[in-house]
């Protein structure tokens, strides 16, 4: 079965769990068939599926990410012993973890083809993580709060696991309440990953996008705390700091030369 049989397939299924959604016709293009794809991925709501679907999801979901090419962490030039900085998608990279800058629901963030890293990491681990991570907040009870952090398999990923954090919103000025839990955030981050022996993490730019908080002082946050953490409690993890902006590139590149 290649690519296109399965997308074709997984869109009749989803398409089939929604009444609203009957009549939905496929469409030739194959970009097209992607988006909408992708689009009935992030609407399904938390819920069981077959065996069936899965097998074909998984499949699926390999292959695509197998296109568009994993990077092994382990093979990148280190900026210092245990520290490195990737430009890329870090829904390809493989390493032992990757965090997710989550929203307080946890589930994912169901915008179809919304850009949001949430977005991104929920579409291509495939529907078990939403389920996985609405059966922790149904345990829990409650939303979870800013600066806390929870891990889940990765499903689908060619990172082991996803570790979810909740960061600030910042509207208005930027202040230190805003700081102390962006902070919290890598700092929960770095602890579970240690108790979790996960041996090397990917930290996305957390909160710089739709939350708005400033990226340079988000990175200046985030190197000081990662740095921080390793000194005071000597762990071995292996930082990957992740970012996908050019810009972003540049502001951490500068700041793990200062920091040397």
């Amino acid at each position: 079965m290649d690519q296109g049989e399965r997308r074709k397939i997984l869109i009749n299924a989803l398409i089939g769990e929604r009444e609203e959604y009957k009549g939905t016709a496929v469409p030739e293009e194959e970009y097209l068939q992607k988006r909408l794809l992708r689009s009935l991925f992030n609407l399904r709501l938390p819920g069981a599926v077959s065996e069936k679907f899965i097998k074909i999801q998984d499949d699926y979901l390999k292959e695509a990410t197998r296109e568009k090419g994993i990077t092994d962490y382990a093979e990148l030039t280190p900026e210092e012993p245990g520290i490195y900085l990737w430009q890329g998608d870090i829904t390809t990279l493989k390493c032992g973890a990757i965090v997710n800058a989550a929203n307080s629901g946890m589930t994912g963030c169901y915008q179809p083809c919304h850009g949001c890293i949430d977005n991104c990491i929920h579409t291509y681990a495939g529907v078990q993580l939403r389920n996985y991570c609405a059966e922790l907040m149904r345990k829990q009870g409650f939303e979870e709060p800013t600066g806390q952090a929870k891990i889940t398999p990765a499903f689908n990923l060619p990172c082991r696991f996803v570790i979810h954090t909740v960061g600030p919103i910042v509207s208005g000025r930027l202040n230190e309440t805003h700081k102390e839990l962006l902070a919290s955030c890598y700092r929960s981050c770095l602890k579970l990953a240690d108790e979790n022996d996960v041996g090397s993490i990917a930290f996305c730019c957390i909160s710089t996008g739709v939350f708005g908080f400033p990226q340079k002082e988000a990175a200046q946050i985030a190197v000081s705390t990662v740095k921080d953490y390793k000194e005071k409690t000597g762990s071995k993890l292996e930082v990957i700091f992740n970012v996908f902006k050019a810009d972003d590139h540049a502001i951490y590149r500068e700041l793990l030369r200062q920091y040397r």
